[in-house]
């Protein structure tokens, strides 16, 4: 019997300059991938399914900052994910590695034929190339799929286009970036799931908090998401994800009208826990909206109704709502 090839260690390339070792002629999966929705998935399955026709490692190439934030300045979007999570994902995806272009100015100027030559055949040396139906590339975005596919041609490199993928379900929509950040923005966490093919979720660390939680029998814990996190101010369904364990809980974004307005605030209390979590690094998971936050006329009464988002939410956890 022969020995099992030993497994392939992931590969994170931050703006190589030469083909990145373990990723030499690797087919590449290129795009922003932000969130890495149902379609991207669809593209980094084809990406590895080439790849393994041609016996090439598989890498997915993206770009930081993302060209909106370069072009239009530091939070202009709304981020599904940031770069360690994009890496997260692809290496659940079975691919061999993430390669990280920086976009700057310089790159932003490089015209679709450039771009070929400079990224893709010099600082990647690229076996293939895997794009989704609307990709577009180059200054002014002038090159398009079809452009890829000629380059390709020209150079030696396989390409292919992956059509657009339909989700199902609630709102039939496009897989795309876009339409999860606007069910994201009108709180609509079930059809993000539709259009990303899992819960939408964050990952941070937990900060202190004035402890106002513990005082009402509700002990929450506090991350601050960023001016960038556009999810609509509310309560909601959420699973929690401490120390590689799953917890059920409810959570509230917002700015906390009740007790005085601040910047908003993501807290989450954690049914049947009883730990510290202060520091910690959590991820959470968003199932379900439950309804929106407004100010209430006290503490009394703020307490009764996080009573009752508790048991809805419970019960939406169990299947039973």
């Amino acid at each position: 019997m022969s020995a099992s090839a030993p497994a392939r260690s992931f590969v994170l390339a931050l703006d190589p300059q030469s083909p990145p070792s373990g990723l030499e002629g690797a087919v590449v999966a290129i795009g922003n991938f932000d969130g890495v929705h149902r379609g991207h998935v669809e593209v980094i399955r084809r990406a590895k399914a080439l790849a393994a026709e041609l016996g090439r490692p598989c890498a997915a190439l993206t770009f930081e900052p993302h060209p909106a934030e370069f072009f239009r300045g530091r939070h202009a979007i709304f981020r599904l994910g940031s770069m360690e999570s994009k890496a997260r994902e692809f290496e659940r995806l079975g691919v061999d590695g993430m390669i990280v272009v920086e976009f700057n100015e310089a790159l932003a100027a490089l015209d679709p034929q450039a771009f070929v030559e400079d990224v893709l055949v010099r600082r990647v040396a690229v076996g293939g190339v895997v794009v989704g139906y609307d990709f577009r590339f180059g200054a002014e975005r002038a090159g398009g799929a079809q452009t890829l596919c000629e380059e390709g041609a020209r150079r030696g490199f396989r390409v292919e286009v992956v059509e657009r993928v339909n989700v199902e379900g609630g709102r039939n929509a496009p897989a795309s970036s876009s339409a999860t950040r606007a069910a994201l923005e009108a709180g609509d966490v079930a059809q993000a799931a539709r259009l990303l093919g899992r819960p939408y979720s964050i990952a941070a660390q937990v900060l202190p908090g004035q402890q106002l939680g513990r005082t009402i029998g509700f002990p929450t814990a506090n991350l601050a998401p960023g001016p960038a996190f556009r999810l609509r101010e509310g309560v909601y369904a959420v699973r929690i994800l401490i120390d590689g364990k799953t917890h059920d809980g409810v959570a509230n974004y917002g700015r906390r009208p009740t007790v005085g307005d601040g910047a908003p605030l993501l807290e989450i209390h954690v049914f049947d826990f009883d730990g510290d979590l202060y520091g910690e690094a959590v991820e959470v998971f968003f199932v379900e909206w439950l309804r929106g936050e407004r100010k209430f006329p006290s503490l009394d009464a703020l307490k009764a109704q996080i009573a009752e988002d508790a048991q809805a939410a419970r019960r939406l956890l169990r299947g039973e709502a």
